[in-house]
């Protein structure tokens, strides 16, 4: 109702109002360190729902820095293509069927903010997407992920990836 009200004091105003959607981020990825210390992805897409182009970035500079437009990622890994269901593997080798295609250092470096997104197919386009530096990583207990921006227990991963569904 509020949308329809603007357009119309815009349209009277002579002025052309603009509105539109974008997709939300979801917490459905994580990141983990195993026992041996590499790191991992967790994927926890809604239910069934396919997602498509997951995709890593890297790029130097923390989460609160915006990339400026000439600064290009570090890292990047992105595959082309639509798969449904959960997955778990190393930061840097996404499982083969993806076929993703890598370039720039496949290494976290330190100083650096990676993102790893996925994006949804489902009515609402949600996408799911974790942001992280070798920080945080070095802050996780033993059973830890990172998602949403924090440090949580693997099972509250699972409950909050559910929940957003």
């Amino acid at each position: 109702m509020l949308r329809r009200v603007l357009a119309v004091v815009g349209s009277v105003a002579g002025v052309a109002l603009l509105s539109g959607c974008s997709a939300e981020d979801l917490p459905l990825a994580a990141v983990t360190v195993d026992a041996e210390g590499a790191t991992r992805v967790l994927v926890r897409p809604c239910d069934d729902d396919p997602y498509e182009d997951p995709t890593l970035s890297g790029r130097p500079g923390s989460h609160e820095d915006e990339p400026s437009d000439d600064e290009t990622d570090t890292t990047v890994w992105t595959a082309d293509g639509e798969w449904s269901g959960d997955e778990e593997f190393p930061l840097f080798s996404p499982p083969d069927f993806w076929e993703a295609e890598a370039r720039g250092e496949q290494r976290l470096v330190s100083g650096h903010t990676y993102r790893f997104v996925l994006y949804g197919q489902t009515d609402d386009y949600a996408n799911g997407a974790v942001s992280f530096t070798t920080g945080d990583l070095g802050r996780l207990e033993s059973g830890q992920v990172w998602a949403d921006d924090r440090a949580m227990s693997a099972a509250e991963f699972e409950e909050l990836a559910e929940g957003a569904c």
